[in-house]
């Protein structure tokens, strides 16, 4: 094997542009991982943030973009009990996607569900990961409830929809930005869509549901005082990231007499273990609702990796439905 690799990086924070290809070595695995020879990397709002210097890698991960993997089994480590080289496989990673090869901990490691091709495959963790982790866990989405997807056309939105139709018995609204992203939310089982440039759609979403359970929502600032409106008592607000302002103004008294709770979660920083347990709750749960049809992946754009800087303007001007996947 050639010890070095081709590899994205930005060469400084700001826009597409400053994305270049550069050599690296080849990564180690050590004992408990496994060397992926990349063939589709998803492209994601949090490399988009990278990018912009908004949201560095944890202390001692490598600066190559990149949190979704899939691809073939190069090598493994000493340790490793359920891969072996050949074997095909898609993972959620902490950084290090963009690349030729790709280092991952055994335990995040899942297999291509049947029937989905590896670019398709691609496009699956960090958006299932995220969607699971804090729709189920965080959320504590319960059977009759209702749930609010902020941004129901990104990669999140349309596995979230999916996964919470198939797993329970739920009322599913979501947010657009277009009459197009609304049917995509409709025709993945949203049961009720609105367009968020209209400055009603906090009172349409009241009027079509009479109050939201949880709601996921990756914009923050003024957005929280607008969501608390629309929560029912025990409500709760999950967020999964902060584009719009990390600053939010919250009414605490309604918090404390409605009991109503404003979380969380990242999922980068985690352990392989933490990630290895969601990912085996996704392999039992849905990926075999792949080959039954139940839930489906959009990859709305394959672009060649060395026309990442594309990809992501796609990304920065809001084009995409579902996902854009590199292809090596």
């Amino acid at each position: 094997m050639d010890p070095s690799m081709k590899a994205i990086v930005p060469s400084a924070a700001g826009g597409p542009d400053v994305l270049e290809i550069v050599d690296r070595p080849v990564p180690e695995t050590g004992d408990h991982g496994v060397l992926v020879r990349v063939r589709a990397v998803g492209v994601n709002r949090p490399d988009v943030q990278q990018r912009r210097g908004l949201y560095p890698p944890p202390p001692g991960v490598t600066d190559i973009l990149g949190l979704d993997v899939a691809g073939t089994v190069a090598a493994v480590g000493n340790k490793v009990e359920r891969w072996q080289e050949g074997d095909s496989v898609c993972a959620l990673v902490v950084g290090g996607a963009y690349a030729e090869y790709c280092a991952v901990p055994e335990p995040q490691c899942l297999p291509i569900p049947e029937g989905l091709s590896l670019e398709e495959a691609a496009s699956l963790p960090e958006v299932f990961f995220a969607a699971w982790t804090n729709i189920f866990e965080r959320g504590r989405l319960a059977d009759g409830e209702v749930l609010l997807i902020q941004g129901g056309t990104s990669g999140v939105g349309l596995a979230a929809i999916q996964m919470v139709k198939v797993l329970r018995d739920v009322v599913v609204a979501a947010t657009v930005g277009s009459d197009k992203k609304r049917d995509y939310c409709l025709g993945f089982g949203a049961d009720h869509v609105f367009n968020y440039k209209d400055e009603n759609w906090p009172g349409q979403v009241r009027e079509a549901t009479g109050g939201v359970d949880v709601i996921l929502d990756h914009q923050a600032g003024d957005y929280i005082a607008i969501e608390q409106e629309l929560l029912n008592i025990e409500g709760r607000i999950v967020l999964i990231a902060t584009h719009q302002d990390p600053i939010a103004k919250v009414n605490l008294r309604d918090v404390v007499r409605r009991r109503l709770t404003i979380t969380g979660s990242t999922l980068r920083p985690r352990t392989p273990e933490q990630k290895g347990e969601i990912a085996r709750a996704l392999e039992t749960q849905v990926w075999p609702r792949f080959a039954s049809g139940e839930i489906k992946t959009f990859v709305q754009t394959v672009v060649d990796f060395g026309e990442v800087r594309e990809a992501h303007r796609i990304l920065d001007e809001n084009r995409q439905i579902g996902k854009v996947v590199l292809r090596l």
